[in-house]
């Protein structure tokens, strides 16, 4: 059960993943032990599931965001979303309602970098079609959960 201080130190990691224990405590206006035990906790309930930076895609040559809906063979869900997950282009794969399956979120090194990946994306077994969506400007991108 997640409870208001959880809520509270997990407000103060989405700021600074980085802060010491120490730091959080005074923060939240709690002891350093409360912190520790709060964060062990929620890590070995998965709440946490581990610590990365957030990084900015195009800084490192990734500065075309594409979203693709997939529509694969009734009963194959899963696999086909398996064999596209792990291509390191992608950054998402989503179950979706509606017209389409899938809905991957993928960031790629410019064009021909994207319709490399297309091409293959289609000879992936029991993906029946594929609709890219180039992404133009990004308003939001909130890759937290804000508690």
């Amino acid at each position: 059960m997640i409870d208001e201080l959880d809520k509270k130190i997990i407000r103060v990691m989405n700021q600074n993943a980085r802060k010491s224990f120490r730091e959080i405590a005074k923060e939240v206006g709690t002891s350093v032990t409360a912190v520790i035990h709060t964060v062990k906790k929620l890590e070995g309930i998965g709440a946490i599931k581990g610590y990365i930076p957030l990084i900015e895609p195009a800084h490192f040559g990734f500065d075309l965001a594409a979203v693709i809906a997939l529509r694969i063979s009734p009963g194959k869900l899963l696999e086909a979303q398996k064999k596209i997950a792990v291509d390191s282009h992608v950054a998402a794969v989503y179950d979706i309602t509606g017209e389409w399956d899938s809905i991957v979120i993928a960031y790629f090194q410019g064009r021909d970098d994207l319709n490399r990946f297309i091409k293959k994306l289609n000879t992936v077994r029991y993906i029946d079609r594929t609709v890219t969506h180039i992404v133009l400007n990004t308003v939001k991108d909130e890759r937290r959960v804000l508690v």
